[in-house]
Order: structure tokens, then sequence, then C-alpha cells
């Protein structure tokens, strides 16, 4: 009884205050707001604002640098790297390799994965049967080529790898040029032809007629032009006499000439005989041998130990 009397005027409350029915534009506004809300909340809301608002913006002017001279040079003074400590000379490297294949492939393999240009590389038996002599010259700075040495060295087929850059060692490398004995005048016809037969549309070559106008001379005997090329095969003959080396062949045109020495003497020659005109040349690469030092005898040790015995100041004048 009490229940009903509380219910009702409750229920007179309710019938008095209006029911607001929310309309269809105001539900939409509402989840707009709901799916920004959870847009906001997204991990991926900022890609979704980029998207929505992407706005391409005005690129920045980047106005070019306007240098002054001293500006200009105290910018390249301070760009210029510092030189090494250590700078790069030429490294004389043998290694003694277990003869089988594949072993050239991975020590050029290491020297290239590192940088070396390989100046010389000459592989040879030896007298002891499966090992062989690798003899590699290469230019470097110190620490980089040790680095290298022990590379190789931990190699399974290598032996040992032995620097011989200081050591006092017996050079040796073999040079085979085919020389021109016909004269200077006819290696440059020959240059010319070769220009002319692989010169291009665009490209003016003169003619034979003016090279021959150009390099020979005029109404030679052919007792003459015997005599010169005689002449020019005995200057070639001297000339390789001088370097150690000798005559193996003379043709018509040509002689073929054999020097072994050292690369620098081979250099001196090549740079000597090219006015003649070199038509063909091939060196073989440097294979060295250390000196055996000398060993002095027990009785000069003696003597020596005897006179530093004896102080000759000591000793009464007479």
């Amino acid at each position: 009884m009490a229940s009903r009397r509380l219910l009702a005027p409750m229920a007179q409350l309710a019938s008095a205050v209006p029911v607001a029915v929310p309309s269809m534009p105001a539900m939409r506004s509402s989840a707009a707001a709901a799916v920004t809300r959870r847009w906001q909340s997204s991990s991926t809301s900022a890609i979704a604002y980029k998207a929505l608002r992407r706005r391409s913006a005005p690129l920045p002017l980047a106005d070019p640098p306007s240098w002054t001279p001293e500006a200009a040079v105290s910018n390249i003074l301070y760009e210029m790297p510092s030189p090494t400590s250590a700078p790069s000379k030429r490294h004389i490297l043998n290694c003694l390799v277990q003869n089988e294949p594949g072993v050239l492939s991975r020590v050029s393999g290491i020297l290239a994965a590192r940088g070396f240009n390989i100046d010389s590389l000459v592989v040879c038996s030896t007298e002891v049967e499966d090992l062989s002599r690798m003899t590699i010259v290469l230019t470097g700075q110190d620490g980089v080529v040790e680095q290298a040495r022990r590379q190789l060295e931990d190699l399974v087929p290598v032996w040992a790898v032995l620097d011989y850059t200081n050591a006092p060692l017996i050079q040796r490398e073999l040079l085979l040029a085919k020389i021109n004995t016909l004269g200077p005048e006819f290696f440059e016809e020959l240059l010319a032809h070769h220009r002319e037969l692989v010169a291009t549309d665009g490209d003016e070559a003169p003619s034979l007629e003016q090279i021959s106008k150009d390099f020979h001379p005029s109404k030679l005997a052919p007792s003459e032009a015997l005599r010169q090329k005689h002449r020019h095969l005995r200057d070639i003959t001297y000339m390789a006499h001088q370097f150690g080396g000798k005559v193996l062949d003379i043709s018509t045109n040509s002689c073929i000439v054999e020097i072994s020495a050292k690369d620098s003497r081979i250099d001196t020659f090549l740079k000597l005989i090219a006015p003649f005109g070199i038509l063909e040349s091939a060196r073989t690469g440097m294979t060295v041998l250390t000196r055996s030092p000398l060993y002095e005898s027990e009785n000069e040790n003696m003597v020596k130990e005897a006179d530093e015995v004896v102080d000759i100041s000591q000793l009464p004048p007479g």
C-alpha cells in the first residue's frame, strides 16, 4: 500500500516531463563524432589525418651561397683530407703454396677484395713435389699489406707467405721484344696506315702519298736502304748487349731481342729502343731469390778477439 503511494507521484512527474526523441541529423553527427574519437584513439590516426588533410606545401627556395675568395679557399682547405702517415710503397710477397687447382684464384681473390692492384704475379713449380712458389708484387701501405699477408697465410693450401720487401734480393725479369729494323719513318708510316683504317668518316686522314713524302727520303737507292737497315740492326744489337741481352731472331723487317734484368733496367731499355719502333713485346713477371749471407770463419773471429784484448796504447814505445 505504501509502495503504491510512492509510485503514483513519480508517474505523475514523468508524464509532466516531455521526452526528447533525437532526430536523424543529430544521430549522424553523433556517429561522426564517435568515428572521430575512434581515429583519435587509434595508432594510425596520424596517417588517417594526413590522408584527409593532405596539402602540398610549396617547396622552399634555396638561394645559392655567394662565396668570397677567402671563404672559398678556407672551405677547400677545410675539406682537404689529411695525408696518411704511412705512404704506399712496393711490396714483394713470396708464397709457398700447395700445387693444386684453385689456389691462384683464392689468393688473387683475397688481394682483389682488399683493393690491391697486382703489378706482377708469377707462379712456378719448385724442386719439391707438390710445392709451388708464387711471387706477388703489389703497392700498398705497410699495415694493410701485413694484414693481407696474414690472411693469405691462413688459407689451407698456403704453407707460408714471406715478405721480401726489405730483404737483399736477386730480381730478374725476362723481356722479348720485336723491334722494327727499317727505321722510325717506316714505323710511323705503319702507325699512320693503322690510323687510316680505324678512322671514322668525320676524321680527315692524310693520304698515303702525303705520308710517303713526309716520312721517306726521295731518290733513295736500294743499296742505301739496305745499308740503313743493317745500320739499324747493328745499333739495336749494340743497345741489347749493353743491357746484357741478345738478338734471338732476325727477319726481313724486324728482329727479336731477349733481355733478362731487373724491372727498372727493362723499363729503361724499352724507353731507349722505342724510337726504332717496338712492334710487339712480352714481359714475364718478377722472380726473386734472397741473397745468402756471408759467414766469417772461426780463425778470423779469434784474431779479432785477440786484437780487442790487446790495447796498443798501453804498450811501450818501440
